[in-house]
């Protein structure tokens, strides 16, 4: 299955909901303010949140200007706005563009899919050619460890990790060493999910990152924040406060394949302002994807 393919299957809950909802609604009803109104309800049901508001006011505008006439109108004027909102993608990691390792320190709650997007984007990275190091740093939870490991056995990468309980921020700093001494390219640093509520794991945190600034230069020069796409306006919420305490520079939005709200992503990159790096459209390491914007508004909206 190659990338469009994939993309296109993954958003076919969201496809059926939203835009066979929308197609529903204007085919052969006139643009008027009921059915305006029926349009803005079915934004919000895709979870578009703020930028429902804010694409219902421009369209109200065109439509008042005589600029919209007919459905095909319509969908691409919502097309465009949808582009507006996301902006450019951040593209992959150009990794030889720093001096040594590479690092991506990968943070988010329990159950958002962050050890199993490691796992997929050191695929990624060994497919691309690179060599590629993993640290389990989550020693707080044995579980976590596991996973990975698992995960490492069966994509055959190389993995540090502890073999108890030990100090995260110890691990980190051994594991970008280990990173300098092996020549990687790039580094990926499993993290504790944490509650963004819970204080001495997001310090633990904290500490990580500056553990790994003192080792490599500029590092980690991306923290990726993890977010289940099903979660809505509940994952803003943590993400914002992940802001507060250690700021991530990029996102994954998981899980788009198995909800029929993946207008999520659209309010989660413009609430948070932060550029969507991945999307996770399955449970195969080649489901995680580039985010493309075009791609994704095109797959969205292909019959």
């Amino acid at each position: 299955m190659n990338m469009w393919d994939g993309l296109f299957g993954g958003l076919t809950r969201t496809r059926d909901h939203f835009v066979g909802g929308l197609r529903k609604l204007l085919s052969g009803n006139q643009l008027d303010a009921e059915t305006l109104e029926a349009m803005e309800g079915l934004l919000y049901t895709a979870d578009l949140g703020p930028a429902a508001r804010k694409l219902m006011e421009n369209l109200r505008v065109e439509h008042r200007r005589g600029a919209l006439s007919n459905a095909d109108d319509v969908e691409v004027f919502v097309q465009k706005q949808l582009l507006d909102v996301i902006g450019e993608a951040p593209g992959d990691y150009q990794h030889d563009q720093h001096d040594g390792p590479f690092v991506v320190l990968v943070v988010g709650v329990n159950g958002s899919g962050k050890t199993t997007t490691i796992a997929k984007l050191g695929q990624r990275h060994k497919e691309a050619g690179q060599k590629v190091l993993l640290a389990a740093c989550d020693t707080f939870r044995a579980a976590a460890t596991e996973q990975l490991s698992i995960w490492a056995e069966r994509l055959s990468l190389p993995l540090i990790k502890s073999e108890g309980s030990g100090d995260p921020s110890g691990l980190a700093y051994d594991a970008a060493q280990e990173a300098k001494n092996q020549g990687a390219d790039v580094l990926l640093i499993d993290t504790a999910g944490r509650l963004h509520t819970a204080d001495h794991l997001m310090a633990e945190l904290e500490k990580i990152t500056r553990v790994l600034g003192r080792c490599i230069e500029g590092a980690p020069h991306d923290v990726l924040l993890v977010i289940d796409g099903t979660t809505g306006q509940n994952a803003i919420t943590q993400a914002r406060e992940f802001q507060s305490r250690v700021a991530a520079t990029s996102l994954a939005v998981t899980k788009l394949d198995g909800t029929a709200r993946g207008g999520a992503i659209i309010t989660i990159r413009q609430q948070l302002n932060l550029p969507v790096r991945f999307i996770g459209l399955g449970e195969q390491p080649q489901d995680l994807q580039p985010f493309a914007p075009h791609s994704f508004i095109e797959a969205l909206f292909a019959e």
